[in-house]
């Protein structure tokens, strides 16, 4: 029964992971650009349904419905200001221009809330620290099956959008080939602010999330940052249910890890991360030596 404890509550990680992951896979498969503030913004948006929750007396839940909203606003103006025209200077200046807003997001909110580490959980009542018990080994989380469920819901929706609606045909064509896209009359600058909008929104929820399942201060952005990466690289870059395998994994290696040595709940996954990326660089390797060699025998 201990290794199926384990595994649900890797499970369980994994989906945390997952709903963090989804805005930088759909971002990264839509753009090419790895938002580096990414994790901040999940971190903005937890600060702002704390200030409504405190401020309002009302629940988180309810906060969360105003910010959502205001979240993929965010992101549909950071595209338009500061992402398009980064992408008119190379590969580089987008990844300068999100890590010059995660400094700028960070110190601002350390600026306006201080160093202190605050959470939602005393605001979600029993659901904070409510679980299913199995038996006295083995229970589940109510938050944790929230959180597994909404990150399942998040992607298999974002599947469905994409698949079947005639602007997510339009993302995907736009992330295929942009300037073919155009000519059939997509509007590539607007598509690619709507999925920013969409990429941003859902790191919302899932910096609300954290709140509720733990505590956070203005520089958790970049752990949570790392999550995510290393979730969308292990799952395979720009696939969505990809996004929630690599959470899985990336949740199971940290619960081993730390299940053998607390220290090792971290190292853990980044071990697996790393392992991962190196077999997909030589992977890649191998392609392009066997490419190469296959276009050196047709010339000899």
């Amino acid at each position: 029964m201990n290794i199926v404890n384990l595994l649900a509550q890797a499970l369980l990680l994994g989906g945390y992971y997952a709903l963090v992951a989804c805005g930088l896979s759909l971002m990264f498969g839509v753009m090419r650009i790895i938002n580096l503030a990414h994790g901040d913004l999940g971190i903005l948006a937890a600060f702002l349904v704390f200030v409504i929750s405190e401020y309002f007396d009302i629940s988180p839940f309810v906060s969360l419905i105003a910010v959502l909203p205001v979240m993929a606003g965010v992101g549909w103006l950071l595209q338009r200001a500061i992402l398009q025209r980064a992408l008119r200077s190379g590969v580089l200046a987008p990844l300068l221009a999100t890590f010059g807003l995660s400094i700028a997001l960070e110190n601002l909110l350390f600026e306006a809330y201080g160093a202190d580490t605050r959470s939602l959980a005393p605001d979600i009542g029993d659901l904070a620290f409510d679980s299913f018990e199995i038996n006295q080994s083995f229970s589940l989380s109510y938050l944790a099956l929230l959180i597994f469920a909404l990150a399942v819901v998040m992607l298999g929706g974002l599947s469905l959008f994409l698949k079947y609606t005639s602007l997510g045909r339009a993302i995907r064509a736009t992330a295929q080939d942009p300037d073919t896209a155009e000519l059939v009359g997509v509007n590539s600058r607007s598509v690619y602010a709507i999925a920013a909008a969409i990429a941003v929104a859902t790191v919302a929820l899932a910096g609300a999330m954290l709140a509720m399942r733990a505590t956070f201060d203005p520089y958790s952005g970049p752990m949570q940052l790392i999550f995510a990466f290393e979730a969308v690289v292990i799952g395979g870059i720009g696939s969505l249910w990809g996004t929630l395998v690599g959470g899985v994994a990336l949740g199971l290696a940290q619960s081993i890890g730390a299940t053998l040595d607390p220290k090792w709940f971290l190292l853990a996954g980044h071990l697996t991360f790393l392992a991962v990326l190196g077999a997909r660089m030589i992977r890649e390797w191998s392609r392009a030596r066997g490419g190469l060699r296959a276009a050196l025998g047709r010339r000899g």
